[in-house]
C-alpha cells in the first residue's frame, strides 16, 4: 500500500476533521466503509476520546480501522498494541492531553503530526497481512 499519512495528516491540519476522522476517513475504503459513516463513526472522538483529553484520536481511529479490517479481536488487540508501544517511543505520550501540553505547557507533538505517526504505523500493520 501506498503511505496515505500525508493526506491523513492534511485532513487534520485543514482543520475539516477531528484526529479520529482523519485517519479513518483516510482509510474507509479498506475499512470497508463509505466516507460518510467513517465521518460519522469517529465524530465523537476530538481533543482526546470523548473530548475528555484522553486517548489520543488518531490512536482511537487507528484501532476502528483495525477492527474494522480485522474482524478478529484478538489480532486487532495485539496490533493495537504494538502501535500504542511505537506511538508512546515516538512521542512520549498516547493521552491527548499530555501530548498538547495541557498543564504542562511543554507540546509533545502536534495533531497532524500525530495523525501522521498513527497512519503511519497503521499502515505498518496493515502490511504484515
Amino acid at each position: 500500500m501506498e503511505t496515505r499519512k500525508h493526506i491523513a495528516a492534511e485532513k487534520k491540519r485543514c482543520g475539516s476533521h477531528n484526529c479520529a476522522q482523519a485517519i479513518l476517513h483516510t482509510y474507509a475504503d479498506i475499512a470497508g466503509i463509505d466516507e460518510e459513516l467513517a465521518m460519522n463513526i469517529a465524530n465523537s472522538f476530538g481533543a482526546g476520546m470523548g473530548n475528555m483529553e484522553g486517548t489520543c484520536g488518531a490512536l482511537v481511529g487507528a484501532g476502528l480501522v483495525l477492527g474494522l479490517v480485522n474482524k478478529d479481536k484478538a489480532k486487532s488487540m495485539k496490533q493495537m498494541r504494538v502501535i500504542m508501544t511505537q506511538f508512546q517511543k515516538r512521542n512520549g505520550a498516547t493521552q491527548c492531553k499530555l501530548l498538547k501540553g495541557v498543564g504542562t505547557k511543554v507540546v509533545l507533538r502536534e495533531c497532524p503530526d500525530c495523525v501522521a505517526d498513527a497512519a503511519e504505523f497503521l499502515e505498518e500493520q496493515l502490511n504484515q497481512e
